[in-house]
C-alpha cells in the first residue's frame, strides 16, 4: 500500500502532484483578488524547499533566490494554465522557463537510506523545478494537467485518474465542500 502524502506540510499546499504545479500554489487567492504570499520571505522559500522534499534542511535562500522563485512560479502558472486550458502556451513565459532551467541545477545523490536527495543551493534546487516543469509540460502529461473547479480555488493539478475526469484539486478540500454544498442545494430543493 502507497503512504498517503499529506497534502498541507508546514503550512504549504502540495495538492498538485508535481512541484512545478505545487509552486504555483504558493500564492493564494488569484481567484478572488485577495493574495496571500506564503513566500513572503526569503526563509519561507528555504521552509517550501523542506516541506517540497527539495532539502533536508535550510538552503540559506536570500532575498535574491526569493525574487527568483516568484518569477519561477508565475512562469510556471501561465504555462500550466495554458496547458490545464489546452491553448497554445504563451511565448514569454515559455522562454523565461528555458532560461532558467538552463542554469546549474542541485546535484542528486543517494543517502545512508538509499532515497534520492539533491544538493544545492535555493537557486539550484529551483532550478531541478524548473527542469522537472519542462518534461511535465513538454511530455505526455502536460494533458493532465487540470485546474480546480472549485469556485475559488485556482490550483492547478496532475490528473492521475484513470478516467482523466478528475474535477478537485483534492477531494477532502475543494471537492468535499463541493459535495457539501451540492446536498444542501437538493435539502433546499426538494
Amino acid at each position: 500500500m502507497t503512504p498517503k502524502i499529506e497534502e498541507t506540510r508546514d503550512g504549504f499546499r502540495f495538492r498538485g502532484g508535481r512541484l512545478p504545479l505545487d509552486l504555483p500554489a504558493t500564492l493564494a487567492g488569484r481567484v478572488s483578488g485577495n493574495h496571500r504570499d506564503a513566500l513572503a520571505a526569503p526563509g519561507d522559500l528555504d521552509r517550501w524547499l523542506v516541506a517540497a522534499g527539495l532539502a533536508e534542511g535550510l538552503a540559506g535562500a536570500s532575498p535574491e533566490d526569493l525574487s527568483a522563485a516568484r518569477e519561477l512560479r508565475e512562469t510556471l502558472y501561465a504555462l500550466a494554465l495554458a496547458r490545464a486550458e489546452d491553448r497554445p502556451m504563451p511565448e514569454t513565459p515559455r522562454e523565461a522557463l528555458n532560461v532558467f532551467a538552463a542554469k546549474p541545477a542541485a546535484a542528486p545523490w543517494l543517502d545512508a537510506s538509499g532515497a534520492p536527495r539533491l544538493k544545492g543551493s535555493a537557486r539550484d534546487l529551483l532550478t531541478s523545478v524548473a527542469r522537472e516543469a519542462i518534461d511535465l509540460l513538454g511530455g505526455p502529461d502536460g494533458a493532465r494537467i487540470r485546474q480546480c473547479q472549485g469556485p475559488v480555488c485556482a490550483i492547478l493539478f496532475l490528473d492521475t485518474s484513470r478516467k482523466g475526469d478528475r474535477r478537485w484539486c483534492s477531494m477532502s478540500a475543494c471537492g468535499n465542500r463541493a459535495k457539501v454544498a451540492a446536498f444542501r442545494d437538493r435539502e433546499r430543493a426538494g
